[in-house]
């Protein structure tokens, strides 16, 4: 069994930003870092977030997999999508589910978590101290 390289990006006790293994990048559910009022304003913030976490592996926007929101009302949902739509390159539209659900603190009104393909960008180098290659088991 050989060995996988994962990547971690802003890496934490509890949980990373972002792992890229397999050919695949999967990004933790992100909030905005400084919430809006409105679920357009958030959203807005946090696909800046995922452009910059998926950059910082050599993805973008236009890889992405799968996405999965989860909103405090379903009732923003045309709000959320507005800011979505934009976004989304043409033709490039994950498999995606959408959701209503509490949000761990009551600011929040929207999280999204995408996984993509890694690679097809502009490389950026990651944090050397980032890379961790998985131990072999025996």
């Amino acid at each position: 069994m050989s060995s996988q390289s994962i990547t971690r990006i802003k890496p934490g006790t509890r949980m990373s930003q972002a792992v890229s293994t397999g050919g695949l990048v999967y990004l933790a559910g992100q909030v905005a870092q400084n919430p809006g009022p409105t679920v357009a304003e958030q959203t807005l913030q946090i696909t800046k977030q995922i452009d910059d976490l998926l950059a910082a592996v050599g993805s973008d926007k236009s890889r992405l997999v799968s996405a999965n929101i989860w909103l405090t009302d379903i009732a923003t949902w045309a709000e959320m999508n507005s800011v979505w739509d934009a976004w989304v390159p043409a033709n490039c539209g994950p498999a995606r589910a959408t959701v209503e659900a509490k949000l761990a603190n009551p600011i929040y009104k929207v999280e999204i978590a995408v996984v993509a393909a890694a690679g097809g960008a502009a490389k950026a180098k990651a944090n050397p101290k980032a890379k961790v290659k998985a131990k072999k088991r025996r």
